[in-house]
């Protein structure tokens, strides 16, 4: 009898996220049919839960994997800690890019003293917000350098 590891269809749903992800970066590649799109804010709002999916699977990971493997889980809570810092620059990144709905001129930044202007730009902060919570919970300021998790930049 073989492993759970090793069939064909352990974990099935991280195998489709991950051929979703390997479609959509060969999707973004120059073609000959002209240049290829410039990203928007939707893409990576979508690109931005993606991150914090797999955050939280690696939290949990880590978690599972430290008592018996201290190593491999130390391993893994720095894989979640650079994760983290991947996800907030996309966040930053987010709010850098223009927004159709928002006058020239006007900031797009997040700003956690009021309710942003409605999805995604609600989606992505209260994500960003959540996540950062539990960052926050586990990581030292030393963990994250000179990485911010406060939403406001």
């Amino acid at each position: 009898m073989t492993s759970p590891t090793h069939s064909n269809d352990a974990h099935p749903y991280l195998r489709a996220a991950s051929a979703g992800v390997r479609h959509h970066t060969r999707a973004l590649a120059p073609s000959d049919t002209g240049p290829p799109r410039p990203t928007d804010r939707l893409h990576l709002d979508v690109l931005h839960a993606h991150l914090t999916f797999v955050h939280q699977l690696l939290d949990r990971l880590a978690e599972t994997t430290r008592p018996p493997h201290p190593a491999a889980g130390r391993r893994l809570a720095t894989a979640h800690t650079h994760l983290w810092q991947a996800a907030s620059e996309v966040h930053a990144a987010f709010h850098l890019l223009p927004n159709s709905t928002v006058a020239d001129g006007e900031a797009t930044a997040c700003r956690p003293e009021r309710l942003p202007e409605g999805p995604p730009v609600l989606t992505i902060c209260q994500r960003h917000l959540a996540a950062g919570h539990i960052v926050r919970r586990k990581t030292t300021p030393t963990d994250l350098r000179a990485h911010t998790t406060a939403c406001a930049r």
